[in-house]
């Protein structure tokens, strides 16, 4: 589809009447509305008259002095009524016991077997970094660090009940 001087002037003509660009597409046949679009906009046809109603700039009540300060709102939103009927006061952590691991059982990554504890000790980029080396219990790590790694499902779901209280 080309632009003829015919088209381009029936163009002009409905864009001044008020047509949107899909009833001018409409009535041009074989172009989309966004080809009317674009071609208005290369024109630089002027933007369409306002309806009467919308030109007039509608008055503006008078702002009154205790009005532009808000008083400040309470941090707590929500339901508030029973707000201050629990109070949750979280059981204290039990202190971790650092777990010594004698300097005989302690590995490097070359020694690591399937018998042996997986549980990294230190930062893997510092000479002391080791592995635990201790007696695998069931699956990658010894007793105590199987502990630490794996949480009953139980503890965990029962953890967030506590929490939404």
């Amino acid at each position: 589809m080309s632009w003829t001087d015919e088209r381009v002037e029936l163009l002009k003509k409905l864009w001044s009447d008020g047509l949107s660009a899909s009833q001018i597409a409409a009535e041009l046949g074989g172009i989309t509305r966004n080809a009317v679009i674009g071609k208005v906009h290369r024109l630089g046809l002027s933007g369409r008259a306002k309806a009467p109603s919308s030109s007039v700039p509608r008055q503006r009540k008078p702002r009154v002095p205790s009005q532009m300060f808000r008083a400040p709102r309470p941090m707590m939103r929500g339901n508030t009524a029973l707000a201050l009927a629990y109070e949750y006061e979280p059981e204290s952590e039990p202190e971790v016991i650092e777990n010594i691991i004698p300097i005989g059982q302690r590995c490097s990554i070359l020694e690591l077997d399937a018998e042996k504890c997986h549980w990294p000790i230190g930062d893997p980029g510092q000479p002391d970094f080791f592995f635990c080396g201790g007696k695998a219990a069931n699956g990658p790590y010894c007793g105590y660090h199987s502990r630490i790694a794996y949480q009953p499902v139980a503890d965990r779901r029962r953890d967030k009940r506590l929490l939404r209280v």
